[in-house]
């Protein structure tokens, strides 16, 4: 156990459903009061937490495939902090974890959901990213989920983001003919050629999606990860060459709708196309974690992975980091940092 312990903590609690886009009175910054870890159990002091656009849907009191934010009760989501007091076998004061309990100062976390890192073979808020959930969700969704092979033809919606960035790179470290990238401005859109590797990007507001898609990719795609959906995912489907395969992790677009979206409307290629669209959770693939974080920390140590992040500083701005999440204003991982 510590010594001395903090009294308190701020946490960011859901106190109204949001219709749309969410506002600043659907939450609240609220102070939590700390006490010492009951058995089994660990309190971490928050580095770093993530805010993520899954997030949005668990602000709906909806069933889905996880349980929806409870008012009046502080949000959750991937952190990463240091251990400042301990109650379990196998856990010290000074250890380093990544749990699930974010959006707040001082966490209360059962040691059996926490995992240790080692912030010596990365920097600690890149378990939160590039050696993390959305980089877990990258590495699973393209090779196991879309069955990518050497020599496919790769297009990532969302492709300056978290997941996107590191999609493409997977694909050209592996062997993609041609990678494209759609993303929401021109600055990301050379990011994505000048830094990431990527073979052609476009910025999806300067025209029609589909028409930019083809001539990015005049051969067809063999390989679509979607995390925008709508115009994209319709795009997508036009292009696609035969037997080709989609991985549909998100769908930005219509998350804040407040109205039906329309989905696309030549649904009918994907019978003459022989086409494979799969949903997928990043929960499903925990069984590649090893090889994933074995694979990836070797290209991040010769610098032939890159990543970046976007940092806001202070839990003060945990919530409109989020709302900048869902506009797009991030390169790469969003970040909030405590320290």
């Amino acid at each position: 156990m510590s010594a001395t312990l903090p009294t308190s903590s701020r946490e960011w609690h859901l106190v109204a459903r949001p219709h749309g886009w969410p506002k600043a009175e659907d939450v609240a910054l609220r102070e939590a009061a700390v006490t010492a870890p009951a058995e089994g159990r660990v309190l971490v002091r928050n580095k770093y937490f993530s805010v993520d656009p899954y997030m949005r849907g668990r602000m709906n009191d909806v069933k889905s495939y996880t349980p929806p934010f409870q008012l009046d009760h502080p949000m959750e989501g991937g952190a990463v902090g240091e251990v400042i007091a301990s109650n379990a076998e196998g856990f010290a004061v000074g250890d380093h974890v990544l749990h699930g309990l974010g959006w707040r100062e001082i966490a209360d976390v059962p040691a059996k959901r926490a995992v240790k890192v080692d912030p010596d073979l990365a920097p600690l808020s890149a378990y939160l990213g590039v050696l993390g959930m959305t980089g877990l969700t990258a590495y699973a969704g393209l090779f196991e989920v879309a069955s990518f092979k050497e020599g496919d033809a790769v297009f990532v919606s969302g492709a300056a983001g978290a997941v996107g960035s590191q999609v493409g790179q997977m694909a050209k470290l592996k062997g993609a003919s041609r990678v494209i990238g759609s993303a929401g401005s021109d600055e990301k859109v050379k990011l994505l050629t000048e830094e990431y590797g990527f073979d052609a990007a476009f910025n999806y507001k300067n025209g029609p999606v589909r028409d930019q898609l083809k001539e990015a990719a005049p051969d067809g795609i063999d390989v679509y990860f979607d995390n925008v959906g709508g115009e994209h995912l319709e795009a997508a489907i036009s292009s696609f060459n035969v037997h080709g395969r989609a991985t549909i992790c998100g769908m930005i677009a219509q998350y804040n709708a407040t109205e039906p979206t329309p989905g696309p409307s030549n649904m009918a290629l994907i019978i003459g196309k022989r086409l494979r669209l799969t949903g997928m959770l990043v929960g499903d693939h925990a069984d590649l974690q090893p090889q994933f974080v074995r694979e990836v920390a070797g290209w991040l140590a010769s610098g032939e992975l890159k990543y970046q992040e976007t940092t806001v500083e202070g839990i003060e701005k945990g919530y409109d980091a989020f709302i900048g999440l869902l506009r797009g204003e991030n390169t790469g991982k969003m970040i909030v940092s405590l320290v």
